[in-house]
């Protein structure tokens, strides 16, 4: 019995050592050897073989106890008595130790498999992160674009608006010329009106002139 809790003692700290130091892959196939040991009926197992070891625990705690008050009641402890002690004190250690380092493995266990899922949410997070991190400057090249193509547009916007106020301009002088072009035509077409009347008179006059001179042929 006693040569049994040692070896479990033993394989139960070699297990605590290799959770809580790091060597090579030991630690995460000693976690996933947990994972299956704790898979089906392994739990319920583990928990009989618990209280199976709490009882003996009691027990040896018990015959201590026994054996303590019957050495106080004799004044003495007999070497029988005393080789019993030491056996159930020494079993009731091992046990004892057993079941802390057993605890303590579950523990382990545990916290490894929380750290794991922490270390893989913040590596997903971290993956995000760069994620957005790409997505952002991928916005901002595409800010950028779009502020350069605004600049090109107002700068053409400001060519153009140039080059309305330049035929704006073109176009009030058009409409001086043409203004001043259909005034003069006015004034050409008066002048004409002018000469007409005037030509007009001179006919008159010259039929005059005329008809008196064959008057005076006629005289003579």
């Amino acid at each position: 019995m006693i040569q049994l809790l040692f070896l479990v003692l033993f394989a139960e700290g070699v297990v605590a050592l290799l959770l809580m130091v790091k060597i090579g892959p030991l630690r995460e196939l000693m976690v996933r050897g947990l994972d299956q040991l704790k898979i089906g009926k392994g739990p319920a197992t583990v928990k009989t073989l618990a209280c199976t070891m709490s009882l003996i625990f009691a027990s040896s705690v018990t015959s201590i106890l026994k054996i303590q008050n019957r050495g106080v009641k004799l004044g003495t402890l007999t070497p029988m008595d005393q080789v019993l002690w030491r056996t159930h004190l020494l079993e009731a250690s091992l046990i004892g130790y057993s079941l802390f380092l057993g605890f303590t493995i579950d523990r382990l266990h545990l916290y490894l498999r929380k750290l794991t899922g922490l270390r893989m949410s913040v590596r997903a997070s971290k993956q995000e992160i760069e994620k957005l991190r790409k997505e952002h400057l991928h916005l901002k090249e595409k800010e950028e674009r779009a502020s350069n193509d605004a600049k090109l547009l107002q700068e053409e916007v400001s060519s153009i608006k140039e080059k309305l106020q330049k035929l704006k301009v073109e176009a009030e002088e058009k409409e001086k010329q043409v203004a001043s072009a259909e005034a003069h035509v006015v004034a050409l077409q008066k002048q004409s009106e002018d000469l007409l009347l005037e030509y007009d008179r001179l006919l008159e006059d010259n039929q005059i002139l005329q008809s008196q001179a064959l008057g005076f042929q006629d005289l003579r």
